[in-house]
């Protein structure tokens, strides 16, 4: 893990609303590197999700800097950011976002149809563990079967960082491991720089890395010397 994929320095983030001013981040600071899978821990409202939307190019810093390898994203305006959401970043979300009317094999398509160097989606479906369901609708999957669609999605362009926000939030613990499962299978096979939002602390032992987030800062980072599969987690 010695090439930096983010860099973080001094962000802050400012919400407006007429005179009222809301923290989001407070002079947060971190480095992803290169084919890690990163862990963002805290409770709700403590800057996770802002700070991922930040480094996807869905939201600006208010102040500070984030650069992805060699471009600065702060800067950037809003065609450069869409060309970089575009090639290079995969979003996973807690709600799947899947067009019902489509198949599994069409809603991965989609991506791929408009994408620089992307994977067969019957490819990206297999790697999911899907490749028997990429003719059933939305309606005819389970909840962690349409969140590994939508993990398909993602990874079906090739993007070089995967970015989820609490993508077992809305799933029981079984399914949730399954979900975490395919997340791991994609970290380990394509070498994609993984982030995983999360308020629950038992999934952190799967990740190369934890940062912790309290009030808007990032307090804390660890290293696991030994991580966990995620069949081994318990919450």
């Amino acid at each position: 893990m010695s090439v930096p994929v983010f860099t973080v320095e001094d962000v802050t983030k400012i919400y407006r609303t007429g005179e009222v001013e809301v923290y989001a981040l407070r002079g947060a600071n971190a480095v992803l590197y290169e084919g890690e899978l990163a862990v963002m821990l805290g409770p709700s409202g403590s800057g996770k999700s802002t700070l991922l939307n930040i480094l996807g190019g869905l939201d600006v810093a208010t102040s500070g800097r984030v650069t992805f390898r060699d471009t600065d994203l702060t800067s950037a305006g809003e065609r450069q950011l869409t060309r970089f959401r575009r090639d290079y970043v995969g979003f996973v979300f807690q709600f799947y976002n899947l067009i019902p009317s489509l198949t599994a094999l069409e809603n991965v398509a989609l991506v791929t149809e408009i994408s620089r160097d992307p994977m067969r989606p019957q490819e990206a479906l297999a790697m999911v563990d899907l490749a028997d369901r990429m003719e059933h609708f939305p309606a005819q999957l389970s909840g962690g079967e349409q969140q590994r669609v939508a993990i398909a999605r993602a990874i079906a362009k090739r993007p070089d960082v995967l970015l989820c926000d609490e993508p077992t939030g809305a799933l029981d613990s079984t399914t949730g491991i399954t979900v975490l499962k395919a997340l791991e299978t994609i970290n380990d096979t394509l070498g994609t720089t993984t982030a995983i939002i999360t308020h629950n602390a038992g999934i952190q032992k799967m990740a190369h890395r934890v940062f912790s987030f309290v009030d808007g800062k990032i307090v804390n980072m660890t290293m696991n010397d030994t991580r966990l599969e995620p069949e081994e987690l318990t919450w």
